[in-house]
């Protein structure tokens, strides 16, 4: 008879898949809002790499199943950090070299850190004239994917397998906090805001979905414009941005992230990026400002330890002038998103696909051509 040993024993969960998912969440309130206040963050710098490890190894294994990955098959994708971190998981997972295309933007320790996980990083040297760094990316993948036969690019601005991989995200929100009145996510390549926002509002029709971006972001109608920010925000269009969910967008400039950033840590031991803390800025508002019983989800797309150069850095926060900016306690209201050029948090109450033709006269008139 077989005794069972302990090396028979394989408990659930510990296959590198399984280490992605079911991440906490946390309670936050001072110094954001009164104690008898707050908000609840989705903390999915508890994943390995961050919220992106979801749509990545999702993305991959759909792109099998349809066959439009072989066996062996290099990935080629454009990324600024986080997604990047996701496919050299999914690469390990499924047997695929990975190739990142990154610039001279990112972090130096990210570009180790994504190299010593197996992946071979691509650094753009110059951005394109009208799309920025973000389109000079995109044109060299298309360069390497033409090289290379059988290779394939996830497009994580465009994939509908980005948008879905969250649904599960969203149903261990439901499970984790029950009825959900407000989600405010930072704003990309639109992936987890869609895929979130459409699983829960399956469960709560009535839901409101705050979108977060970053001051010289295009996203939401503004001038594209040089950005500090990296991880939310964009110089494009992407196509998975669900325009349409959205009730309202706020747009937050790197100070004033370094600032919430900074608080999170010394209140809560939890803290992330330029896009937690972006976020939490504007959950922090939102839960003073609604009703006391409103129960706020904000998501956190990753953990600090990519930004120790940066965020976390005096001597970087000193050079770039994002030291000793308090917020104001309230955002600035434009009445259109191309009102005007915003310089500092502004909330926009009206949502529109920046690409969407403008609705005739007649049609608006009710008239007939």
């Amino acid at each position: 008879m077989h005794s069972l040993t302990t090396s028979d024993f394989t408990p659930a969960g510990s296959s590198l898949p399984g280490l992605v998912g079911n991440t906490p969440v946390l309670r936050v309130a001072q110094p954001f809002t009164p104690p008898d206040r707050g908000f609840w963050a989705k903390l999915e710098g508890f994943n390995p790499g961050g919220i992106k490890d979801r749509p990545a190894l999702h993305m991959v294994e759909r792109a099998r199943a349809r066959g439009e990955l072989l066996p062996g098959r290099p990935i080629v994708e454009s990324t600024s950090g986080t997604l990047g971190l996701g496919l050299a998981l999914a690469g390990m997972v499924y047997g695929h070299p990975v190739t990142l295309v990154t610039d001279p933007g990112l972090e130096p320790s990210m570009t180790r850190l994504l190299a010593v996980y197996g992946a071979t990083v691509d650094m753009v040297p110059e951005p394109h004239p009208t799309g920025g760094w973000q389109q000079a990316r995109r044109d060299r993948v298309v360069e390497l994917l033409a090289r290379e036969p059988g290779a394939w690019c996830p497009d994580q601005y465009g994939n509908p397998d980005n948008v879905s991989a969250y649904t599960p995200l969203g149903l261990e929100l439901a499970a984790q906090i029950g009825h959900v009145d407000v989600l405010v996510c930072s704003v990309g390549t639109g992936g987890h805001s869609a895929g979130i926002s459409r699983a829960l509002r399956q469960l709560y029709p009535d839901m409101r979905l705050v979108g977060v971006d970053t001051v010289g972001s295009t996203i939401f109608g503004q001038p594209a414009r040089p950005r500090l920010m990296r991880g939310l925000g964009s110089s494009i269009y992407p196509r998975n941005v669900a325009y349409e969910n959205f009730s309202e967008v706020h747009w937050v400039a790197p100070a004033e992230s370094v600032w919430a950033c900074r608080q999170l840590a010394t209140s809560h031991y939890a803290t992330g990026g330029w896009s937690v803390g972006a976020v939490a800025l504007v959950a922090g508002w939102l839960a003073r400002t609604q009703p006391r019983d409103t129960r706020i989800v904000a998501i956190f797309p990753d953990g600090p330890q990519r930004y120790l150069e940066t965020v976390y850095d005096d001597q970087y926060c000193a050079d770039q002038g994002l030291l000793g900016v308090v917020p104001a306690p309230e955002p600035e209201v434009v009445g259109r998103p191309d009102e005007k050029e915003v310089t500092r948090w502004t909330r926009c109450a009206e949502v529109a696909d920046p690409l969407s033709p403008p609705a005739k006269a007649d049609e608006l008139e009710g008239g007939n051509q």
